[in-house]
């Protein structure tokens, strides 16, 4: 594997010219990031003990160290098909700015620091979560799944669920129903999300060779997936006021935000093709006020000391 994406990025390795301190940061997808430590944070808040702060700041920043590095050691594997997509083509190796070697070596070195650090700073069941994680990304998802198949998505979308948890396992030192529905909202989630990307960027993907739902289904069967996942996920996103989790509140947003969703994606799978464009591109930008507003809302009521609803 590593003599392959070697050999094709070869002509990013020869451009690259040493790269800069936001050239790394931006292999560590700073975006994807942000969301990582935000939903750490809150499952971090949610659970029923309080972590002493040098501690679960030193927790939540290997968690997001690690979330990086997995994102790191993506855009080394997948150099050659960045360079063809025009939303990925900017990124620091098919740019030149970074070597494939030096991406690759900054991403398994922050792996295995960042899962180190949690082990010693809280315990070793959350480090061992947290590779999980790194290893799900960077192997299952983006050498195994992402080339082969249209459940990409669907399948790797388990690492970008498990912060929330591995934030909890972190403090609590062991794993329960709450974090676990936390992990099920998001890898509910993900799917309609990265869907409705899809929708906007099938060109891209199908220049690549990327098998994402629109190229290999086409769009009437995406759009299609996306109503039958978003009609799992708002009632989903609704659990955590009915097990403790969440309270009125919590109760509210996620209705609210629930009916936003669903409308959207009812609109996105009834409309004509015209319109794909506009509403899956609403539907994305939503989708991510969604899941901030639902973690947001939990965030809120822990902070004011609002009483669960149970």
């Amino acid at each position: 594997m590593t003599l392959r994406q070697l050999d094709v990025t070869a002509s990013a390795a020869d451009l690259a010219r040493g790269g800069e301190i936001g050239d790394y940061i931006a292999l560590l997808k700073p975006r994807v990031m942000s969301l990582v430590i935000f939903t750490a944070l809150v499952g971090m808040l949610c659970a029923p003990v309080t972590p002493h702060p040098v501690l679960a700041l030193a927790s939540l920043l290997a968690i997001a160290v690690g979330a990086g590095a997995a994102g790191a050691l993506n855009m080394w594997y997948d150099a050659d098909i960045d360079r063809i997509m025009s939303r990925t083509r900017s990124r620091p190796i098919p740019a030149g700015l970074v070597s494939p070697e030096e991406a690759f070596s900054f991403g398994l070195t922050l792996s295995i620091g960042s899962v180190l650090v949690l082990g010693l700073a809280a315990n070793w069941l959350a480090a061992g979560l947290l590779a999980f994680t790194i290893f799900f990304y960077a192997v299952v998802y983006t050498a195994w799944l992402k080339r082969r198949t249209p459940q990409n998505i669907v399948i790797g979308g388990l690492s970008g669920s498990l912060p929330p948890l591995i934030a909890w396992t972190a403090v609590t030192g062991s794993i329960s129903l709450a974090p676990v529905v936390l992990v099920a909202i998001i890898f509910m989630w993900t799917p309609p999300h990265f869907w409705a990307l899809a929708l906007v960027r099938s060109g891209d993907y199908e220049r690549a060779g990327v098998p994402m739902l629109p190229v290999v289904a086409g769009r009437a069967e995406t759009r299609r997936q996306i109503l039958l996942y978003s009609l799992a996920l708002v009632p989903l996103g609704i659990v955590p006021a009915g097990i403790g989790l969440g309270g009125a509140f919590y109760l509210a947003v996620s209705v609210a935000l629930g009916t936003v969703f669903l409308w959207l994606a009812v609109r996105l799978a009834r409309g004509g093709e015209d319109g794909v464009g506009p509403v899956a591109k609403r539907l994305f930008a939503f989708s991510i006020l969604y899941l901030f507003g639902l973690f947001a809302a939990l965030l809120v009521e822990r902070v004011a000391g609002l009483p669960s609803l149970i």
